[in-house]
């Protein structure tokens, strides 16, 4: 049940993050949209791991790693 709830809440996280950006209430180059997808897509992986749904935690790694480079490389002043 609590890996089912950790899953909602990384899916909400992304598509939040998703749709603020679209539209225009957040950057795609800020600090809080890289968190919110890094986080949510670590919530997803918690959740796809446990029900052994392997090709989607390879997504959610890979989004991860999108996600701490963007990061890293940031070059804007922060929020």
């Amino acid at each position: 049940m609590i890996v089912d709830i950790i899953g909602w809440i990384g899916s909400f996280l992304v598509i939040y993050a998703y749709a603020m950006n679209i539209f225009k209430r957040m950057s795609a180059n800020s600090i809080s949209y890289y968190m919110l997808n890094i986080v949510g897509s670590a919530c997803l992986i918690v959740n796809t791991f446990y029900h052994n749904a392997i090709p989607s935690v390879v997504v959610n790694v890979v989004w991860i790693l999108i996600g701490i480079s963007a990061l890293l490389k940031r070059k804007t002043k922060p929020d």
